[in-house]
């Protein structure tokens, strides 16, 4: 599997313009992490791969505390589309 950016961002994001917003950026992190789980579990000595993926679960997880913060029916609307908890 491959990370395709743009396919992300013109599927979330409001125009193909729209790389920042905070859905687009948890989109993003969501591929990476799940490419990054694939990878760890493959090569379990890889330590590099593994603090990377740490780093980008903890980058998701605030930037949903941000999104539940700020808009509850967004936060909804992306923990569905994601499949995360609840």
């Amino acid at each position: 599997m491959i990370l395709n950016k743009k396919d992300i961002i013109n599927e979330f994001g409001s125009s193909d313009k729209d790389v920042g917003s905070t859905k687009v950026q948890i989109a993003i992190l969501s591929k990476k992490i799940e490419l990054l789980t694939k990878h760890v579990q493959s090569f379990k000595k890889d330590t590099s791969s593994r603090r990377g993926l740490l780093l980008a679960i903890e980058r998701r997880r605030k930037l949903l505390k941000y999104i539940k913060r700020k808009d509850k029916d967004e936060y909804i609307e992306i923990l569905s589309k994601h499949g995360l908890r609840k």
